[in-house]
């Protein structure tokens, strides 16, 4: 099972860190996500990660703000999100697939429940 937690209110400019807790199965071969979903829009991809860390996949539209990360002792993914903006605004989710990297939400097969960001302006 996977388990996001971290979001809540921040002003435009600030910074938050959303962690995914990990449980009930070795996730060493998997590769890691986080999808937000903004009201009336669709789920997007926001950052990938293989689980054991490094290599890196990020969304344009967060490159260069956001950080995702691993701690495999903690069994935890994390997403430090900073200069943050209104658009950030939305549910966050964190995934989990088997093997290579996707973008795509259907590819992934484990799911957290999302945790809400809203950014102020």
């Amino acid at each position: 099972q996977l388990q996001a937690f971290g979001g809540g209110l921040v002003q435009a400019g600030g910074s938050l860190r959303l962690s995914c807790a990990a449980s009930g199965r070795t996730f060493s071969n998997y590769r890691m996500g986080w999808f937000r979903q903004a009201p009336g829009a669709e789920r997007e991809f926001v950052a990938s990660i293989s689980w054991i860390g490094g290599s890196t996949y990020y969304a344009d539209s967060v490159k260069g703000r956001f950080t995702i990360s691993t701690d495999t002792v903690k069994n935890t993914m994390y997403l430090q999100m900073n200069s943050l903006i209104p658009e950030d605004t939305a549910v966050y989710h964190c995934a989990a697939k088997w093997g290579y990297n996707s973008t795509r939400s259907q590819d992934y097969a484990y799911w957290g429940q999302g945790t809400l960001v809203t950014v102020s302006s």
